[in-house]
């Protein structure tokens, strides 16, 4: 009897031991994990607030994406992707306070929509002295300013061939301003150096400058002095012309620079003869037969 009541005295120790060992094993353990866990907790709740930063921007900027195109007249603000253009639609564009080139009762007229930043619109805008070359009675030309944001010289230029008006010396202006980027555009680059693949949306293209419209300003004969103060204190003047010239872009869905219309409706000849194949057909034929 007393041998049975020491064993299970003993047993009952022994298991008291367990508890507690098996008590402190896990007192220990969630001590050891403790930082781990709160760690674990404290990364996956900064990852949380990262994607939540990043879906909160491409949402803006899906929102500044729409509504910019709705602006331009790109495409509706909620459309994925512009309509498809209809080309034998005819757009009524009104000169405005536009100049004409040529002679005003021509039968074809010429509206380009241009950037003189644009190196696309450096290349082609010569084609028109062209045509109007070959065609002095049939055909004038207008041209509209469609400074894209992101090139930072190209209302400048505008404003500064509209300074240039003043003195009688706009498509003068217009010219050497094309030429300008044009070359600037075509020099190789400097010893060491590479040319960009794409040009640089932010930086002020050489050839393009407010130092560079003094100098042209100088070369076509105007009175430099007069010109940099219509150029600077006519600014409201300009803007609100250049605002003109937009308006004319949304009218005729203009999507991107440089884009011509002939008679009303847009053309994609963009050399000599496939404009002369248009306007003929216009004509009647070759010389307006």
């Amino acid at each position: 009897m007393n041998s049975r009541i020491m064993s299970l005295a003993l047993l009952i120790a022994a298991s008291g031991v367990l508890v507690t060992s098996l008590v402190s094993a896990k007192k220990m353990a969630q001590v050891t994990l403790a930082p781990q866990v709160s760690e674990i907790i404290s990364n996956q709740r900064a990852m949380e607030k990262k994607l939540a930063a990043i879906e909160s921007k491409l949402t803006s900027l899906q929102a500044g994406i729409r509504a910019g195109a709705g602006r331009f007249g790109n495409m509706p603000p909620t459309a994925a992707q512009p309509p498809a253009e209809d080309p034998d639609k005819v757009y009524t564009i009104n000169q405005g306070s536009s100049l004409i080139k040529g002679n005003e009762n021509a039968r074809v007229t010429i509206v380009e929509f241009s950037d003189f930043q644009c190196p696309y619109s450096q290349k082609f805008h010569s084609l028109i002295g062209e045509v109007l070359k070959s065609y002095p009675n049939d055909v004038k030309f207008i041209f509209k300013n469609f400074p894209l944001p992101f090139h930072s010289q190209a209302k400048p230029a505008a404003k500064a061939s509209l300074a240039a008006r003043e003195q009688g010396k706009y498509w003068e202006m217009v010219e050497a301003l094309f030429k300008a980027g044009q070359e600037a555009s075509a020099r190789p680059p400097a010893p060491g150096g590479e040319v960009p693949s794409e040009p640089q949306a932010d930086s002020i293209p050489a050839g393009l400058s407010e130092e560079k419209f003094k100098e042209l300003a100088k070369n076509i004969g105007l009175d430099v002095d007069k010109f940099m103060s219509d150029y600077k204190e006519k600014d409201a003047e300009w803007e609100k012309l250049i605002a003109e010239d937009m308006d004319a872009v949304r009218a005729a869905e203009v999507r991107g620079t440089p884009t011509f219309f002939l008679n009303g409706k847009k053309t994609r000849a963009r050399d000599l003869d496939s404009f002369k194949a248009e306007i003929d057909k216009i004509l009647g034929g070759p010389g307006g037969k």
